[in-house]
C-alpha cells in the first residue's frame, strides 16, 4: 500500500459548522494510524476505515481540539468490540485527561522529544514544537515516501527538527498574516515558507480558523511556498 493522507478534520482550535476538528488516517506498508483525535473526528474515521482497522493513534498534545475523540474510542473498545492494548502514542500527561482508564483498551506510551518509533511498517518520528503544553511533530517513512505534520506551532520550529526533506508536508495555518495573534500558531504565510525552507515536496495547509476564508489562506500560502498549495478538506486522501 502507498503511502496517503486522509483528512479526518481540520478546523482550527474549535470546529465550524458541520466541520470536525483536527484529526487525519495516515496509511501505508498495511499500516493505519490515527493521528490526532479532535471533535467529530471518529465519526468521520467511518467512512474509510472500520474502528477495529486502527492499528495505533498518536495524538500530538493536550488541547482538546485534538484529542478530545479518544473518549469515544474508548467506549467502543471497551464496550462495542471489546478490544483491548490498542497502542496510543502521546506525550507525558495527556493520559490523566481522560475521563476514564485508559486500561485495558488502550496500551499508553509516552513519547517526546526525538523519540522514533516503528509502528508496522511505518517508521515514526517525533520532535517538540513552539506551543504549550509539550506538543509533538510528527513525521512517517514508509515505502519509500515521508510525511510530516506540524501538529500546532509557532514559527520559531522548523521542519527540519524531523529531520532531511520529506514528500509532503502538512502544516497548521491558524491565521492569515494580517491577523496575526500569539506566536503559538502559524501564519499561512508562515507555513508556506516554513514548508519552502524545509525542501518539501508538497504542501497541504490545515488547522484554519472556521471563521477565516480558506481561499485567502491558501493564496497566502502558496505565495510563500513559491508553488501550488493544497487545502485540507475533510474526507479527501492525499497521496504522498
Amino acid at each position: 500500500m502507498a503511502l496517503e493522507l486522509t483528512v479526518l478534520g481540520c478546523s482550527g482550535s474549535y470546529p465550524g459548522p458541520g466541520a470536525a476538528c483536527s484529526g487525519y488516517l495516515v496509511r501505508g506498508a498495511g499500516t493505519t494510524v490515527w493521528l490526532d483525535a479532535g471533535s467529530g473526528t471518529m465519526a468521520n474515521l467511518q467512512r474509510h476505515v472500520g474502528l477495529a482497522d486502527v492499528d495505533a493513534v498518536v495524538l500530538s498534545h493536550e488541547h482538546p481540539d485534538h484529542w478530545s475523540d479518544i473518549e469515544g474510542y474508548r467506549v467502543a473498545c471497551t464496550w462495542g468490540m471489546h478490544r483491548s492494548g490498542v497502542p496510543v502514542y502521546a506525550p507525558a500527561g495527556l493520559e490523566g485527561k481522560l475521563s476514564g482508564a485508559a486500561a485495558p483498551a488502550f496500551d499508553w506510551r509516552v513519547v517526546g522529544d526525538g523519540d522514533e518509533i516503528d509502528i508496522g511498517g511505518l517508521t515514526v518520528r517525533f520532535a517538540r514544537t513552539e506551543h504549550p503544553p509539550e506538543t509533538l511533530a510528527v513525521r512517517f517513512d514508509g515505502v519509500g515516501r515521508s510525511l510530516a505534520y506540524s501538529a500546532d506551532t509557532g514559527p520559531g520550529w522548523s521542519f527540519s527538527a524531523l529531520g532531511g526533506p520529506v514528500d509532503l508536508a502538512l502544516c497548521e495555518a491558524t491565521y492569515l498574516e494580517r491577523d496575526k495573534g500569539v506566536p503559538i500558531h502559524l501564519s499561512a504565510a508562515e507555513a508556506g515558507t516554513m514548508a519552502r525552507e524545509a525542501g518539501a515536496g508538497r504542501l497541504v495547509i490545515t488547522h484554519i480558523w472556521p471563521e477565516t476564508d480558506p481561499a485567502e489562506s491558501l493564496a497566502e500560502a502558496a505565495a510563500a511556498y513559491g508553488g501550488p498549495v493544497d487545502l485540507a478538506r475533510t474526507n479527501e486522501t492525499y497521496p504522498v
